[in-house]
């Protein structure tokens, strides 16, 4: 079971939003058999093996496990990740895109910024784990607490000019071999839970 899976395909992107697939692959984070999930979730057996097979034909689960009860064999299902995320690509030409926004100081631009390292980072990391290597990024998280105004407007210049510095000592357009990385640099109003 991966940790994560990034969904791409709205057929897929469909079927993990339903609310009642969308239940079982919560369920099925341990391997369970459909008479076990029906118990569970207040369905027949017969309408959880209906979901489990539309998951199951979608990548979205897999069996885990067959055991053998007289005559009859009982497959354990389990999710392919502990966790899912909806690509914009999934959304084909409504999905978020940065190009379509002017005003790069709005909430909107930012999430269409989000959106477009979900699609590319996600594209990338299929293709990675198809030829079973690696891909090179690096994440900063962190929370700022700023005293004041003019010192939140100091530290976004400051760091402007640090990445502007860091960008023109590294960045080599005529580089034989090299490889674009992109970089983006997000900040905004922490969530409550966040800011301890």
């Amino acid at each position: 079971m991966m940790d994560l899976d990034v969904i791409d395909d709205p057929v897929r992107a469909s079927l993990a939003l339903d609310p009642i697939k969308r239940r079982l692959l919560a369920e099925l984070s341990t391997p369970a058999s459909a008479a076990s999930l029906a118990a569970r979730v207040g369905l027949t057996r017969q309408k959880v093996n209906y979901h489990l097979r539309a998951l199951e034909q979608h990548k979205l689960v897999e069996p885990a496990e067959e055991r053998q009860w007289g005559g009859l064999t009982e497959r354990l299902m389990v999710a392919t990740a502990t966790s899912y995320v909806v690509s914009p690509s999934a959304l084909g030409a409504i999905g978020a895109d940065p190009a379509r926004n002017t005003d790069r100081l709005s909430a909107s631009y930012l999430i269409a910024l989000a959106a477009r390292i979900v699609r590319e980072v996600g594209d990338l990391w299929h293709h990675a784990r198809k030829s079973e290597k690696r891909i090179a990024t690096l994440s900063i998280d962190t929370v700022v607490r700023f005293k004041t105004p003019a010192d939140r407007v100091a530290f976004t210049s400051d760091l402007a000019h640090a990445i502007t510095t860091l960008v023109a000592r590294y960045h080599d357009e005529r580089a034989p071999g090299g490889r674009p990385h992109r970089l983006v640099v997000a900040s905004y109003p922490a969530p409550v839970e966040a800011k301890t």
